[in-house]
């Protein structure tokens, strides 16, 4: 058994490893090159796998982790600015395309709840293939990334009542029974043997129950694990926290992803937002490549081979009459025609929702076997259809109206479009964190230390704990975008290591370093960071003027004499860092004659001063304290 399942796992990863690269070379996008890799090693082709299901059900997590990290990157005033698409738009797709297709099928003959059935399942759209799509070309943001979204959102909460009310549709047919939903769907709720008034209470219960500990008690448990300083437990909260939620939601009956994406909503708060949306990106990534996989391999390439012709029709009224629907909706929600086109181009294909409502319909009798089997295999080539689609809008539809649509207005800024992020927010970073932001100057701020992040909140002062030598939290802060890296850690190995990964994974950024020492300095220098500070240098300086001031020096002469040892000392760490790697002998010579060329300079500026006569600004006595 161990043998069959680490033999299937090659087969999935190598399959992965081959295909996706060469997708992305032609253009493809990974999506496509994840779903061309299952159809190969389906057991329609090489049959290199065997049944897909459970691989399925598994996979479909990728689906639930995917929206918890796109609700981190919500914050609720955003989403509430949203309200209006997702009621809007959102509720109009549905309808709309439900209407056109229950026609469609009322036209072929078929008895209107079949008819109705079919139409408010297919109008489902793929979440996981639209927002990975979108965000491999960087127009979620955008007008018409923003409408996909929108629709994606209320279509993952229409679910629910389509679920509850198929069994009605089934009882007006003829067929089934409202018990049967439960088996049907390969889930029956926990709550299924109480009154319909205590499931709801309960179901209200527990998604006030996760937002509130989201919301209330999750900043607690992040810090209290933060506080063991070991990567790995913030990682697997990070995930108890995903499949928790999901759990639970899946439980009382609701959508697992909806559950998962409300929590991601309420901790896009969270100080700790950029932790665990690092943490768990790599898995999101990996399970969803899976699952698109999983449908690759799931589709019946013997049944359209069989009927290309039935399958061909089917495909092209789902895709040709969702994208008409969508058009239209673009025209009446005035997206303009650049989004308009990229809204309905991505959403013209069913979801994965589409499989769950087939399978429930038909359990309790709605669709026969020669039905419900030709719309799952054109479900699945629209998913596989869908990148090809996208491709064709990007580089034959867009640039039409590229020429003709002005420059689209920048989007709202969010903490992770900051121009410059701070790593360590100690008694250093702080200064300059809060000098940028008095200035207007947004700043990403990242820390290590969770007692200090705590602290900082109470103060009112934003800042997220992380590790900043990780590259999956610096581009989950918005590397790419940034334009200034300040490292003010006080550790000079972690500092080292934050500015080779900066310099090697994000080279666009420019560096500005606290060091630590003449040691750390001069390794900056043989990085080329020639933007650093030394820590305490500025402060001593300002000390040693008083300390001058107070032996019986003049203000002016005390400041000269400051600034004659800073600029000397200044370029006097340049030049020993030449001297820093080579031999001690040679370094020591080397720092002994810039202290006596130092000494010399101090004797000339002592002569001159007494030819010259500059204290004249300078009316005050000594500083005798």
């Amino acid at each position: 058994m161990t043998s069959v399942f680490l033999f299937q796992a090659v087969i999935y990863l190598l399959a992965a490893v081959i295909s996706v690269p060469i997708a992305k070379r032609f253009g493809l996008g990974s999506v496509l090159g994840y779903l061309l890799a299952g159809i190969v090693i389906g057991p329609s082709a090489l049959q290199l796998v065997g049944e897909v299901e459970d691989v399925q059900h598994f996979a479909e997590f990728g689906v639930v982790m995917m929206l918890f990290v796109v609700g981190l990157e919500l914050r609720p005033s955003l989403l509430w600015r949203l309200r209006g698409p997702i009621l809007g738009t959102g509720s109009a797709q549905v309808l709309g395309t439900a209407t056109v297709m229950a026609g469609g099928a009322l036209m072929l003959g078929m008895a209107w709840p079949v008819a109705v059935t079919i139409g408010l399942i297919l109008a489902m759209s793929s979440t996981a293939i639209v927002i990975q799509s979108l965000a491999e070309r960087g127009i979620l943001n955008t007008r018409g990334g923003q409408a996909c979204f929108s629709v994606l959102l209320f279509q993952d909460i229409a679910v629910i009542p389509i679920l509850a009310f198929l069994p009605w549709l089934a009882e007006v047919h003829g067929h089934g029974a409202p018990t049967d939903v439960g088996h049907a769907s390969g889930h029956e709720s926990a709550l299924a043997h109480l009154p319909q008034w205590a499931q709801t209470a309960a179901t209200i219960g527990v998604v006030v129950g996760v937002v509130f500990a989201a919301h209330y008690l999750s900043r607690y448990v992040f810090r209290y694990v933060a506080a063991s300083k070991l990567r790995e437990m913030f990682t697997v909260v990070a995930l108890l926290v995903v499949a928790g939620v999901a759990w639970l939601m899946h439980m009382v009956g609701l959508s697992p992803a909806l559950g998962t994406f409300i929590a991601g909503v309420v901790l896009a708060e969270s100080e700790y937002r950029h932790q665990l949306e690092a943490d768990v990106e790599p898995f999101k990534g990996l399970l969803l490549g899976l699952f698109f996989i999983a449908v690759g391999a799931g589709l019946n390439l013997g049944l359209v081979m069989d009927q290309p012709g039935k399958i061909g029709l089917l495909v092209l009224a789902l895709m040709g009459g969702k994208f008409l629907v969508l058009l239209i909706l673009g025209g009446l929600f005035r997206l303009g025609w650049g989004a308009s086109f990229i809204f309905s181009a991505a959403l013209a294909q069913g979801g994965e929702f589409c499989f769950v409502l087939l399978g429930t319909a038909g359990g309790l009798g709605l669709l026969s076997p020669d039905l419900s089997e030709p719309l799952n295999a054109a479900v699945a080539v629209s998913m596989a259809l869908t990148p090809l689609l996208l491709i064709a809008n990007d580089r034959l539809i867009q640039p039409k109206f590229a020429k003709l649509t002005p420059p689209r207005e920048p989007d709202a800024v969010e903490s992770h479009d900051h121009p410059v992020i701070l790593a360590g927010f100690g008694r250093f970073g702080h200064i300059i964190g809060r000098l940028l932001q008095a200035n207007g100057f947004g700043v990403t701020v990242l820390d290590n230390d969770p007692d200090q992040v705590e602290m900082l909140g109470r103060f009112g002062l934003k800042s997220f704990y992380g590790d900043a030598s990780r590259a999956d939290l610096l581009a989950a802060a918005g590397a790419e975008k940034a334009k200034l890296f300040v490292c003010a850690v006080d550790d000079e190995e972690k500092s080292m290591e934050i500015v080779d990964l900066v310099q090697r994974e994000f080279p666009h950024l420019r560096i500005l370093a606290r060091a630590l020492n003449r040691n750390h300095a001069y390794r900056l220098i043989d990085r080329g960071v020639t933007d650093f500070r030394r820590d305490t240098f500025a402060s001593a300086l300002d000390l040693s003027t008083d300390a001058l001031r107070a032996l019986g020096y003049r203000a002016h002469r005390a400041l000269r004499a400051v600034e004659i040892f800073r600029c000397y000392d200044e370029s006097s760490v340049f030049e020993l860092a030449k001297h820093f790697n080579e031999d001690e002998a040679s370094y020591i010579s080397a720092a002994r004659q810039h202290l006596e060329n130092l000494e010399s300079v101090f004797r000339q500026d002592l002569h001159r001063q007494h030819l010259d006569a500059e204290d004249a600004w300078d009316s005050a006595g000594p500083n005798n304290g």
